[in-house]
């Protein structure tokens, strides 16, 4: 651990990450690569036994650079003309706006030399800019989906979800505190009609303060009733443990396996909220910035490959998942949450709305999120209307709306 420890730090982010991203950055012959990445605890042992693999196969040496204000930080390195060699992008919406320019010298994102035949859909189109392809998705999740303890619990109706039940529900998560609040309710919004509200919200086409995305917010504030008490700085995961560990403080909670943190033997199963078919789906993409550096190349292509995808998901401890199809699972909960993002599952996968907003947008979404939740008149107009002015200014998702769901087949 000492040397693990010693390698992250060695590129320490803060005010020094730009000194460092540049003295750490590979190069021609280095046989060194950078790559900054947001997460810790499992998921970061989970990527970092894949790193351990590639420098053993390849004598590369991969610098880590860890930061949870990886949007803030990654713009000022971009800024300063100090990028690491590799990120992993908090949005797609990351994606086109460091891809998206008339002239190649204006696009910050590098064009990348790997085959993505493989990948399911709707991730493999929303890492292509202009018809080539920026980013690679390392792994992806399902966000739509209930979690309650099958020992003491039985599986929820979406009818009684809405009804009864405690929720477990933290929105503090620290640079992107409000995320679950957000994602929450664009499953709400996902579940209404034929979708087609969903597609229009994101794009622009549909306002904050339109009938049925205030109908969402509306809804989940009374859905999660006197959850929403303190829920502004309440952790995520200490609020999702209450679920399954003494003393019980809650019976359901909302999200992505992955961001659940259940322990191995602990007894835990899903259901979904709405009976639509339609889920609400996220991925980790990583890009390349440097141009000069053939190992960033090297290594991208190797976490692009389905050796480096399947290790991914065998370390994550029956939480992790590939938008690789040849990637096959253990576990039996992962292994059917596997099926929902594969041809033929008869569920529509539509990409996370505040994943698809330009970073702006998404964190003019989760401060309305905290705000609302501590809001005592639980009427959502003034923050719908502040968020509408934003949008105004900054524009709807800049991915194209026929990327934005895939599906069913």
């Amino acid at each position: 651990m000492t040397t693990l420890t010693s390698r992250i730090t060695r590129c320490v982010l803060v005010i020094g990450l730009l000194l460092a991203a540049a003295g750490c950055g590979g190069g021609p012959g280095h046989g060194r690569v950078t790559i900054m990445i947001p997460w810790s605890g499992n998921e970061f042992t989970a990527f970092y036994s894949v790193v351990e693999s590639f420098e053993d196969d390849t004598g590369i040496q991969v610098d880590v650079q860890v930061t949870r204000a990886l949007t803030q930080q990654l713009d000022a390195a971009v800024a300063a003309g100090a990028p690491p060699d590799l990120a992993m992008l908090p949005s797609v919406g990351a994606i086109h706006r460091y891809a998206d320019g008339e002239r190649e010298e204006d696009r910050e994102l590098q064009p990348l030399h790997v085959p993505t035949s493989t990948y399911l859909e709707p991730f493999r189109g929303l890492a292509e800019v202009r018809g080539g392809v920026y980013a690679v998705p390392a792994k992806v999740d399902v966000k739509s989906l209930v979690w309650f303890d099958p020992a003491v619990t039985e599986r929820p109706s979406p009818a009684v979800l809405r009804t009864s039940g405690t929720w477990c529900l933290g929105l503090e998560s620290g640079p992107t505190s409000g995320w679950p609040g957000a994602d929450w309710i664009a499953d709400l919004v996902l579940a209404q009609g034929n979708g087609d509200a969903y597609t229009r919200w994101l794009t622009g086409r549909l306002r904050w303060n339109s009938a049925p995305v205030k109908e969402a917010w509306t809804t989940w504030r009374h859905l999660v009733g006197t959850a929403a008490e303190s829920a502004a700085v309440r952790n995520f995961a200490a609020a999702a443990a209450g679920m399954t560990t003494e003393p019980r403080t809650c019976s359901l909670t909302h999200g992505a396996l992955s961001a659940m943190g259940f322990k191995k033997g602990q007894s835990y199963d899903y259901t979904t909220y709405s009976s639509t078919r339609r889920l609400e789906v996220s991925a980790d993409f990583v890009g390349m910035f440097t141009d000069d550096n053939p190992s960033a190349e090297t290594f991208i292509a190797y976490l692009a490959g389905t050796k480096a995808q399947q290790a991914w998901v065998n370390q994550g401890e029956g939480a992790a998942f590939s938008a690789d199809s040849r990637v096959t699972y253990g576990d039996a909960v992962q292994r059917r949450i596997a099926e929902l993002l594969r041809p033929g599952s008869g569920h529509t996968l539509c990409f996370g709305a505040a994943d698809a907003m330009t970073p702006d947008v998404s964190a003019a979404f989760y401060r309305a999120v905290l705000d609302y939740a501590t809001d005592a008149t639980t009427d959502p107009t003034p923050v719908l209307d502040a968020l509408d002015e934003v949008q105004k200014k900054l524009g709807g998702s800049p991915v194209p709306s026929g990327k934005l769901c895939a599906g069913p087949d």
